[in-house]
């Protein structure tokens, strides 16, 4: 192994996840579709760990500190490591690409197709479309003194133009002074941008394969407008044309004691859009003198170059995935239940979570259960006030319309909206802005702490007195992606929940001092002691004879305090099980180190998301839930919540668990040596697909559950009371 340590370096590792991502664009089992969207992640995924890993790497490296990372690398060890395996891992993406999925979408009858290949037929389509589509919306940039290179956008698709210009220039051609005339050629360079704001693909008028079948035919953006360069350039002879893109450096610099943080958060995005390039993509065709130009324009090193055989940004893919005609060649969707069974037969949200805890799994279960929770709240004229974090939120978010309705009802909303997210601080900005329009009470978060803890309160008046209603959740409130990440959400009005809450949110607004909470572990302060507790607890079990055990599902596992100390637990004898999506610092199954160690990566359909804490005590299991991978950033940098599970909701928690455990479908096993096996299904009776199962589970319980009820109180959705103008 790479390592200096017993610990693996976390960008090493995420780019192994990520190589992960690439193996099911590889699979042949998955629609072909869906491999075309795994391939346009895996793209996805690499872009923003150029521009905020790698270019973290490289400035450390630059600035000359002796920093060590906990793998026992120094940057500049590091920087060559990483460049060496993405530059494999781009080779792999391409050869995935042209060796694998496109010839399997050929047999299909879908191709992409040159310019060269085109019928006369399709001329005239990509003719008319470059003079009544294409043309008025470029822009071509010539380069030269009075013209300076353009501020290219962030991963933004250019083509630099190599042009030749002949001039005619008069010489003095004999000693009696007669003139006369040469030709001189004079090189040029320009620029122009492939328009992001039209699709990247073009379907073309169908064709007949050999044997008489039809053919979609499509042709890129950016083939077309090389086609018709000569339009754009008519005093020059165009040498050659050459894609090319850029990624610049993305990681925000915050003052976060600036008077003005709104303002603040603003400039910095400002900043991020003109970052230092990190990474210059180009075509294998590209011509030496234009990739000379470009490195002295930009100006980049010639090590950040990275030559592609294939479309630059392979991102394109993810939508091409979704063209009309091809479900056949797409997952068969997961359909959420509209009522979970906890709600089934109960006439409102409340009288549910009055009667037990309710538990909901997202996507299998409908996320507009919490948002019908929100909207309730902002029509119920017995709730008082609403409290709510958001992290990240959905571009038309039906939750911030929510919260914005009960203010101009009347309710006392608050609400925690974090602009650090990265990459969606332009968002919450505009959702934080709409949001104090609407008169709610906005807080941008604590300085130097992102708030990532996933909260909702609603506090409402009966007839027994104020009743706190809280939501905690493992994901964001995010409408979106609730229908492709997994995520659970547990409701509750039990007076320590809600007494729990309204501290937490006092924290967050006020000056109050962080109290000793009656269920809920919160970040900065009681995590990072709290699993240290558990997990020791469980040593001292297994020294005693005790059952002991921990299960762990989390996004990534980082931080080496807690990786120790799970080496602690091997060596006691503790059976540790470990559902890791990404990144892995730690390394199983090591004798004498890790042996009691089980690292289980589940990448499929659905991606991953829930974070889950089981822990044996002695034979009396506790689970906790919540928004804290096991990170530095997410122990002590943050605002985290995890939350128990009481006792009526254990055995569902349990059962998730062990589900996602024995998936024997999307689960890869971590090796010893770091690398990752598919799940050894010898011996299995059937095939496991837990986002499946989990599908199919939820739809049972709540047929069953809708059975047990009075065919009067039978019910499919809550009523919601929507806003006069609405109705």
């Amino acid at each position: 192994m790479d390592t200096k340590t017993n610990i693996i370096d976390r960008e090493l590792s995420w780019l192994d996840f990520n190589a992960r991502v690439l193996e099911e664009a590889y699979e042949k089992e998955n629609p072909l579709m869906e491999r075309m969207r795994f391939l346009a992640i895996t793209a996805s995924n690499l872009d923003e760990f150029m521009m905020v890993r790698v270019a973290g790497v490289m400035d450390v490296a630059e600035s000359g500190r002796n920093k060590l990372y906990p793998s026992g690398l120094t940057p500049q060890e590091l920087l060559p490591m990483l460049d060496h395996k993405i530059r494999d891992f781009v080779e792999k993406q391409y050869s995935c690409l042209s060796r694998s999925i496109l010839p399997q979408l050929e047999k299909a009858g879908i191709r992409f197709v040159e310019v060269s290949e085109l019928t006369p037929e399709q001329w005239v389509h990509i003719d008319a479309y470059f003079e009544k589509v294409l043309f008025p919306v470029l822009t071509p940039m010539a380069v030269d003194r009075s013209r300076p290179f353009p501020r290219l956008a962030n991963k933004s698709l250019n083509i630099v133009v190599h042009l030749r210009e002949k001039q005619e220039n008069e010489v003095v051609k004999d000693k009696k002074g007669k003139k006369g005339k040469n030709t001189e050629d004079r090189e040029a360079f320009a620029v122009v941008q492939v328009p992001s704001i039209l699709p990247r693909f073009l379907e073309l008028p169908e064709t007949k394969g050999e044997d008489g079948s039809k053919q979609r035919s499509f042709v890129l953006l950016e083939d077309i407008i090389i086609s018709h360069m000569a339009s754009l350039f008519e005093l020059h002879e165009i040498v050659s044309c050459s894609l090319f893109r850029l990624t610049r450096d993305s990681d925000l610099s915050i003052d976060e004691e600036s008077e003005d943080f709104l303002a603040e958060i603003k400039a910095s995005i400002k900043k991020r859009k003109s970052g230092r390039p990190v990474r210059l993509e180009v075509q294998t065709t590209c011509d030496p003198d234009s990739l000379a130009f470009l490195e002295e324009m930009l100006p980049i090193e010639a090590g950040k170059v990275i030559k592609v055989n294939g479309p630059l940004d392979l991102t394109l893919f993810s939508k091409f995935a979704s063209i009309p005609g091809c479900s056949n060649m797409c997952y068969e969707p997961i359909v959420p239940v509209p009522t979970p069974a906890d709600f089934v037969g109960y006439d409102d949200i409340f009288s549910a979570i009055r009667a037990h805890d309710c538990m909901v799994h997202h996507p299998y279960e409908s996320f507009d259960v919490v948002v019908n929770f929100v909207r309730a709240a902002a029509e119920d004229p017995d709730v008082l006030a609403i409290k709510q974090t958001l992290y990240r939120v959905s571009g038309n978010s039906p939750i911030v319309a929510a919260l914005e309705r009960a203010a101009e009802n009347g309710k006392q909303v608050t609400v925690l909206v974090e602009l650090k997210a990265r990459f969606d601080e332009e968002n919450n900005i505009h959702w934080a802005q709409k949001l104090e329009k609407a008169g709610c009470h906005v807080v941008y978060g604590l300085s130097g702490l992102k708030t990532h803890c996933k909260i909702l309160l609603v506090v409402r008046r009966e007839e027994d007195g104020i009743r706190r209603y809280v939501h905690m959740g493992t994901g964001n409130y995010n409408d979106s992606t609730a229908r492709i990440y997994t995520d659970i959400g547990v409701m509750t009005c039990k007076e320590p929940f809600g007494s729990d809450a309204s501290s937490l949110f006092n924290v967050l607004t006020g000056y109050s001092r962080p109290p000793r909470y009656n269920r809920f572990v919160t970040a900065p302060i009681d995590m990072r002691p709290f699993f240290k507790e558990m997990i020791e607890g469980e040593i001292a079990c297994a020294a005693q004879g005790l059952p002991s055990g921990i299960t762990a599902k989390v996004n990534s596992l980082v931080d080496p305090d807690i990786i120790e100390l799970l080496y602690k637990a091997s060596q006691a004898g503790v059976p540790v099980k470990l559902i890791v999506r990404g990144i892995c610092c730690l390394i199983p199954g090591v004798p004498g180190l890790s042996e009691n160690i089980t690292v289980h990566s589940i990448v499929g359909q659905l991606l991953e998301h829930s974070r889950i804490f089981r822990f044996e005590c002695g034979g009396k299991p506790r689970i906790w839930m919540g928004s804290a991978d096991w990170m530095q950033r997410n122990l002590d940098h943050r605002v985290e919540l995890v939350f128990p599970i009481e006792a009526e909701l254990m055995d569902r928690a349990e059962e998730i668990l062990d589900v996602m455990w024995h998936d024997n479908v999307n689960t890869r096993v971590m090796q010893p040596d770091s690398s990752y096996q598919l799940v050894d299904r010898r011996g299995s009776r059937k095939l496991l697909n837990s986002h499946r199962a989990f599908s199919d589970m939820a739809r049972e319980a709540a047929e069953k559950a809708l059975a047990a009820v009075e065919p009067t109180l039978e019910t499919t959705e809550f009523k919601v009371h929507q806003p006069a103008e609405e109705i």
